[in-house]
């Protein structure tokens, strides 16, 4: 297989560059100031006690390639990029395995407008990408995790063979029928990304941790009203366990998570949108209030927008948020 990573930046780097790393072919797809790094210098992947210097193929288009029936897309693009991206990829083949490997529950659908063989892929994965051509992984003994399974639902020899490729190249890749309720998980976890992307190094003070925990619960509770199945926290860490621990990388302080990441590069959108976003939509649907992830949605993009610095949330602005919280 040779797996087209669309999208190179903390996943997309991260998942290309241990699969090139392995043996496997890979190309890296990516644009601007990105590109021309990767092209120029290759894929610096900085991992606990270790960088790498990958000389990845890269291309910034479908035109620079020549389709071939064992390609396997891997998109790897946020969620507000990722319907643009698919009508890039369309005419490439519509025939070709494509893996969502993204946050949120929304890409899958999207692409499966577009392509006929679908693969949700749950990403826990722990990376960095701030500057051009350099991708950062703190997890070791694992890079990270990530359960893959066909969409809707179940697998097939092309799943397996995916997950048997990842497990190769350092990381764990469970092949599961249900992956989507182990991506409806991963979304509970992430309607905090907006609390750490505004609150920034205050995120683990308790008005940001109530207003994560807030959120949080709105979720689950718009999933149970409309009876979407995810899988348990205490689930989670069991299969998880101690394989993939953050570790420090030389000279490199940690960051935040990828909502973080977009505000401090000053990418002018952010994912909110499908994430708390998402909780929202739901909970439109069953009636069920949501006003704490509105808030914070409302408050991301607002960031995003305005290319505001992570963290920069005024003490107005966090009192309006906080007011917000029950009780």
């Amino acid at each position: 297989m040779r797996y087209l990573i669309i999208g190179a930046g903390a996943v997309g780097g991260t998942i290309g560059g241990r699969l090139f790393e392995a043996g496997h072919e890979v190309v890296l797809v990516a644009r601007g100031s990105h590109a021309e790094a990767l092209r120029e210098r290759g894929l610096r992947l900085e991992l606990p006690g270790r960088e790498l210097e990958l000389e990845v193929p890269v291309a910034t288009s479908p035109q620079e390639l020549t389709p071939r029936p064992d390609d396997v897309l891997v998109l790897a693009v946020k969620t507000q990029d990722a319907a643009a991206a698919l009508d890039t990829w369309a005419a490439y083949g519509e025939d070709l395995p494509v893996v969502c490997a993204q946050n949120g529950v929304e890409n899958e659908r999207l692409a499966l407008r577009r392509f006929r063989d679908v693969h949700g892929m749950c990403v826990w994965l722990p990376a960095e990408h701030l500057e051009p051509g350099v991708v950062r992984a703190p997890c070791a003994p694992l890079t990270g995790m990530l359960h893959v399974g066909r969409f809707p639902s179940g697998t097939d020899e092309v799943t397996r063979r995916i997950a048997a490729d990842l497990e190769k190249s350092g990381f764990a890749a469970p092949v599961t029928d249900e992956v989507m309720a182990w991506k409806y998980a991963k979304l509970l976890a992430n309607l905090g990304n907006a609390v750490q992307a505004v609150c920034g190094p205050a995120e683990d003070t308790a008005p940001a941790a109530q207003l994560a925990a807030a959120a949080r619960a709105e979720g689950e509770a718009v999933l149970d009203a409309a009876g979407i199945r995810h899988i348990d926290q205490l689930e989670q860490t069991r299969v998880r366990g101690d394989r993939m621990r953050p570790q420090p990388l030389k000279g490199a302080e940690r960051g935040g998570g990828s909502s973080w990441q977009s505000l401090a590069r000053g990418a002018g959108s952010i994912e909110s949108d499908y994430l708390n976003g998402e909780i929202v939509l739901l909970g439109r649907t069953t009636g069920v209030p949501t006003p704490v992830n509105e808030a914070l949605q409302r408050t991301a993009n607002r960031f995003a927008r305005a290319h505001r610095e992570p963290g920069t949330l005024t003490p107005p602005e966090l009192a309006h948020l906080t007011a917000l919280l029950p009780g």
